[in-house]
């Protein structure tokens, strides 16, 4: 069975812009998944300002949801309790709001995958001890 691949925004970043480091890694990659990707509006928010100097960067990002590439996933409201609890709990590293609401994800859905650049997501841990699993460079 496929795993539900839940993308951050460094790797959507990647993607779109071919400056990127890992423009040509995250490109492998997608290309060995099956979309939809997964995410949340924190990500997209985040993935749009690191994108505002791109040409057309922005757009890029809406069209991918627009197309049914990228699905938006998650509710903040319903989880800001959790949300809160993972990012004191992180506090040091420190987590942000996106990447709290990614180890929520893949504490919700099953057989979740992230495909991220970051690794923090080394450190985290869904439900509180398990490893997430991840789809990052060596």
């Amino acid at each position: 069975m496929a795993k539900t691949t839940i993308s951050d925004s460094g790797v959507l970043v990647a993607l779109i812009d071919k400056r990127e480091q890992y423009h040509i890694w995250a490109t492998e990659q997608a290309n060995k998944l099956i979309p939809p990707f997964i995410t949340c509006e924190a990500v997209i928010t985040e993935t749009c300002f690191l994108l505002r100097n791109t040409n057309k960067g922005e757009d890029a990002i809406l069209s991918m949801i627009e197309d049914g590439i990228l699905q938006i996933d998650f509710s903040l409201s319903g989880e800001i309790s959790k949300i809160k609890s993972l990012m004191n709990n992180y506090a040091d590293v420190p987590m942000s709001l996106a990447d709290a609401c990614l180890v929520r994800m893949s504490e919700l859905l099953d057989n979740a995958i992230i495909f991220t650049l970051d690794s923090d997501f080394y450190i985290y841990r869904k439900n509180g001890k398990q490893k997430i699993d991840l789809i990052i460079p060596e």
